[in-house]
């Protein structure tokens, strides 16, 4: 779960730069230019995260009767695709940033690359005694290979019948809190059947429903004695947000089922660096910058859903692929009544 929060957290940003100065002389040089390159060095972690945390909200069209239940666990993952690797840095965006080799726009490691061979850009702030100085640093490198080339999510989920083709869903992942981190997320969602409230509606040989379901995940990471920067109540905060409206079509036969649909994902991604920060050069402390950024990243995607679902008494199994600007895959425990 600590990697999950700091997939979110630009501290990745300022720790994977080398050495405390450097981090300083990067705040120095401009919260501007922090911010644009934290805003586009986050913006595919954070939009793959949403993706993912939407997965296996139904694995059937089919609602279930008043009083009818089922309790899942959920795993998941999105798939990482080149294109999220990496983003183009274009120094004419930036106020004091410059290449020391190549081009005045690169492709540069995102949260989810990583920069082979290293990247090294000049930066330069103004020193109090000396005036307009210069500082070499290296870009920060991203999760890499490590990953995998997934983005994991895991969580629990229940749901109940309510009747007249109405199924409430809600899903969550227990508060986590450390010296550090502390993340949590829930959702709910309500599914109605179409096909409950035609005639005859016990001979059709598929289900028809639609679906509206909200998410939420916060977290925060306590960075004061990692940050490498003096101040206090350091700390960075994530909010995510998302919506997602789906149509799904399922068979209705008694052990095997296959299911589908079409639907539309929206959310926003908000990371706030907080605290008291004294930007300092190892003689002279220059004036604390306060709260100084925040970043947000947004998805407003159309996606497909094929799934498949084994039925066996009150035990059940759901896997399911979905195609989208991040592709997901996810698999389901279920244990249900009717």
């Amino acid at each position: 779960m600590k990697k999950l929060a700091l997939l979110f957290a630009f501290v990745i940003t300022l720790t994977a730069v080398k050495g405390q100065n450097d981090i300083d002389v990067i705040l120095a040089a401009g919260v501007e230019d922090a911010q644009r390159f934290a805003n586009d060095y986050l913006a595919p972690g954070t939009n793959g995260l949403m993706h993912s945390m939407n997965a296996n909200w139904f694995n059937s069209a089919k609602v279930k009767p008043l009083g009818g239940f089922e309790i899942s666990i959920m795993a998941g993952a999105s798939l990482i695709n080149e294109d999220d690797k990496t983003f183009l840095l274009n120094t004419a965006d930036y106020n004091n940033v410059e290449f020391v080799q190549g081009p005045n726009s690169q492709l540069v490691a995102s949260v989810l690359g990583e920069n082979n061979p290293d990247i090294f850009v000049e930066i330069e702030y103004d020193d109090p005694i000396f005036g307009s100085q210069t500082v070499t640093v290296e870009l920060p490198q991203g999760i890499g290979d490590a990953s995998g080339n997934l983005l994991p999510t895991a969580f629990l989920q229940g749901a109940v019948g309510l009747s007249s083709g109405l199924e409430l869903k809600a899903r969550f992942i227990p508060s986590i809190k450390t010296n550090e981190v502390s993340i949590g997320m829930y959702g709910g969602a309500l599914q109605a059947e179409f096909t409950e409230w035609l005639p005859a509606d016990k001979v059709w040989p598929i289900a028809l429903s639609g679906l509206v379901a909200y998410t939420h995940l916060n977290g925060s990471y306590d960075i004061t004695d990692s940050s490498g920067i003096e101040g206090e109540n350091q700390v960075l905060e994530n909010s995510t947000n998302t919506w997602l409206f789906q149509l799904i079509a399922s068979t209705k036969l008694p052990v095997i089922n296959f299911y589908g649909g079409v639907g539309y994902l929206s959310g926003t991604s908000d990371s706030d660096l907080k605290g008291n920060y004294r930007v300092t050069d190892g003689v002279i402390v220059s004036e604390t910058i306060v709260d100084p950024f925040s970043v947000s990243s947004n998805v407003s995607a159309l996606r497909g859903t094929i799934g498949t679902r084994l039925k066996l008494g009150f035990f059940r199994l759901n896997a399911e692929y979905h195609i989208s600007e991040f592709d997901v895959f996810s698999l389901g425990i279920n244990f249900g009544f009717r």
